[in-house]
């Protein structure tokens, strides 16, 4: 295994510019991360789903007093279960940024000509408000082009890993902040009972958007590993 801060034993010549580093450490670490983001979800569902059973029995004439300890713990284990996904998701955006400027650098080694942005971008495109929406997503297939062994040639392979990471993702942002926003205003017990829904179902497709994700960082990884180990692409004639 490569370690995250070393260069890679390649076969690439040594020349003055940008240096090949292994991304291999922080693939592990966001791997990882977005593994306890996926845990964070699940304990959000579970929260989610005891809130409405409890609102169902509400409903149902089976607790009367519904501000009482029962329904004081069901919102503790809500706003608990949120708690952990929100340091979970900080953590995990943090490794994250730092393994996707290690693999845009890289591919500054491997094909610098067909990086429609520089390096720096790979980490200021996360804070533009909007436009960060769309920007990652057209440096990642950049890179991914990069990595590929012949970058001139026909679509980089994993590309429709890359646009279903990405739809999930930008999909699952936006729902999160909407259910997010329905449950923290809902007030009766039949808006806070379709509101936990709606926060059950955002950590449903955050779970998927964290599994394409984790698939999408070891796809582009390995491809740059790949590529660093067979060394230059000899020139098409």
């Amino acid at each position: 295994m490569t370690h995250a801060s070393t260069p890679m034993p390649v076969p690439y010549p040594a020349v003055p510019g940008p240096v090949l580093r292994s991304p291999i450490g922080l693939a592990h670490a966001v791997t990882v991360l977005l593994a306890v983001v996926i845990v964070a979800d699940l304990l959000i569902i579970a929260a989610s789903l005891n809130m409405r059973s409890l609102l169902d029995d509400v409903a149902a004439g089976g607790v009367v007093d519904f501000d009482g300890g029962e329904a004081s713990r069901a919102d503790q284990a809500m706003a608990g279960a949120a708690v952990l996904y929100g340091a979970a998701l900080l953590a995990t955006a943090v490794v994250f940024v730092i393994w996707f400027y290690r693999v845009r650098h890289n591919a500054e080694v491997f094909a610098p000509e067909i990086q429609r942005r520089t390096p720096g971008w790979a980490i200021a495109c996360w804070f533009i408000p909007i436009a960060n929406l769309w920007i990652p997503r057209g440096i990642a297939a950049d890179v991914l082009r990069a990595g590929d062994r012949w970058p001139h040639s026909a679509a980089p392979r994993h590309r429709g890993l890359l646009n279903a990471w990405w739809g999930a993702w930008v999909w699952a942002t936006v729902f999160d902040r909407y259910a997010s926003r329905t449950y923290d205003d809902a007030q009766d017990v039949d808006a806070i009972h379709d509101a936990a829904g709606l926060v059950m179902a955002g950590a449903g497709f955050d779970i998927l958007a964290a599994v394409l994700a984790i698939l999408f960082v070891r796809r582009l990884t390995a491809a740059q590993h790949a590529k660093a180990l067979a060394g230059p692409t000899p020139p098409t004639h």
